[in-house]
């Protein structure tokens, strides 16, 4: 009895995959591959605020223990 879930070996594809480094033979990241550029910006603009919030926060500890 065979089911969907059976998998011999003359169901396996015999064709050879296409993507192979010699047929890609371009290097680097690929567009699909690099973060949309608005989350790039959102993500430094967070990283900036939370430093500013934490220096922020350090100024006043360090005026307020400065007596």
């Amino acid at each position: 009895m065979k089911d969907a879930n059976d998998m011999s070996a003359a169901d396996t594809p015999t064709h050879a995959p296409t993507d192979t480094p010699t047929a890609n033979a371009r290097t680097g990241p690929r567009e699909e591959d690099r973060a949309p550029m608005t989350f790039t910006v959102r993500v430094f603009i967070y990283l900036v605020g939370v430093h500013f919030i934490a220096g922020f926060l350090f100024l006043l500890f360090y005026v307020a223990g400065a007596k």
